[in-house]
């Protein structure tokens, strides 16, 4: 399947993860790819990956939050290859973790240049190049933080959140030109084979069992999405915000006995160990448990 024959794509951090996954799929369909990222080694490692499978890619070292690199970037782009269809806003950076009290501005600062006025900067240069000849697409990578979160994530939350109001905007604004513009939210996704180096996944069987979908995603679920998203195929869908998550946002999630014997079970692999649990919880017989838990490890078992 060649969708992206004779079209050029850029993808803003191709170099790891699920920018990796997308450069090799954009790639593999036929596009010419230029990877955009700050880590010029890793950078190095996918160009060469690509053009071994016989791709036609470039790589352009640099900043997505500083506009004389973005611009660097779409005319050595253009220069190379001359013309730009498709732009993938991958590029992105998450959060310390610490309480709002401890984040410094400089933190805020750094995730919000990043992850929202990168993909703003590259859009309003790529989309004049993609005027010139008669659209393109932008897919813009943003997460389902933007609409639920966990404690203490509110730089990237609220950088994701932006994007997804970027997305719409910029629809409606290159509407006229032929541009369609959606945004990507996956939730989980496995990359740990998709760093430089890569490195054994160390998911374990509740991290999977806990999605409806059965498992944590990966970078090929991604990037075949977006590979659909920014084909003539999707060409009715712009605008909008396309959820890959496994069903995680979508899921109700109480806590009652019965979640926490499933989750003691995945941890385990044992039905009949969770199952006592559970009705020494219902029980009132916890401490008892616990008296007899903390008695053999003190004897090693």
């Amino acid at each position: 399947m060649e969708r992206f024959k004779g079209k050029v794509a850029i993808v803003t951090g191709g170099a790891r993860g699920i920018g990796a996954a997308i450069t090799h799929r954009l790639g593999s369909e036929g596009a010419q790819v230029a990877i955009f990222d700050i880590d010029a080694e890793a950078g190095k490692r996918r160009l060469t990956e690509l053009r071994e499978r016989g791709v036609d890619a470039i790589l352009v070292q640099g900043d997505v939050s500083r506009e004389g690199d973005v611009k660097r970037c779409v005319s050595q782009v253009v220069e190379t290859f001359g013309k730009i269809n498709v732009l993938v806003n991958n590029a992105g950076i998450g959060f310390s973790g610490k309480p709002i009290f401890e984040q410094s501005l400089e933190e805020w600062n750094r995730v919000i240049s990043v992850n929202l006025t990168g993909p703003y900067l590259f859009a309003k240069h790529a989309a004049e190049v993609m005027v010139k000849s008669g659209g393109g697409v932008i897919v813009n990578i943003a997460s389902t933080r933007a609409l639920q979160s966990e404690p203490n994530t509110e730089p990237y939350s609220a950088s994701k959140g932006g994007l997804l109001a970027l997305t719409h905007s910029l629809a409606v604004s290159l509407a006229p030109y032929r541009i369609r513009v959606i945004a990507v939210s996956p939730g989980w996704i496995d990359t740990a084979g998709r760093v430089v180096p890569p490195h054994k996944s160390q998911l374990t069987t509740l991290d999977h069992e806990q999605h409806p979908a059965g498992r944590v995603g990966t970078p090929e679920d991604v990037a075949a999405l977006v590979a659909f998203l920014a084909s003539d195929e999707a060409g009715f869908i712009t605008g909008t915000n396309v959820i890959i998550d496994g069903g995680m946002t979508v899921k109700m999630l109480y806590l009652d006995d019965k979640i926490v014997a499933d989750s003691l079970f995945h941890l385990t692999g044992d039905r009949e160990f969770s199952e006592l649990v559970r009705k020494a919880v219902l029980a009132g017989s916890l401490e008892r448990v616990k008296k007899v838990l903390k008695s053999a490890l003190e004897e090693g078992f």
